[in-house]
């Protein structure tokens, strides 16, 4: 743990001791269930990030499509 880490931990600490015992123990019960949620590796989320495009178009079409939706100007345009 970290001096950072440690002394946001003695800060909550300090402001824990003036609640009552049931909502300290409804935030225990907060950070447990956060805690079991961070378990879940993210390494795969990450990689899940990678793969296929979803669509029912054919690579193709979606080709196609790209090109016609360039458009180019002519080069009297830019020599004023």
């Amino acid at each position: 743990m970290t001096k950072v880490e440690k002394h946001v931990v003695e800060t909550y600490a300090g402001l824990f001791e003036q609640l009552s015992p049931n909502t300290k123990l409804a935030l225990l019960e907060k950070l447990t269930s956060s805690i079991r949620k961070a378990k879940k590796p993210k390494e795969n989320d990450f990689l899940k990030s990678f793969g296929a495009f979803g669509s029912d178009i054919s690579p193709a079409e979606i080709i196609e499509e790209i090109k016609k939706s360039r458009s180019f100007r002519e080069m009297a345009e830019f020599q004023a």
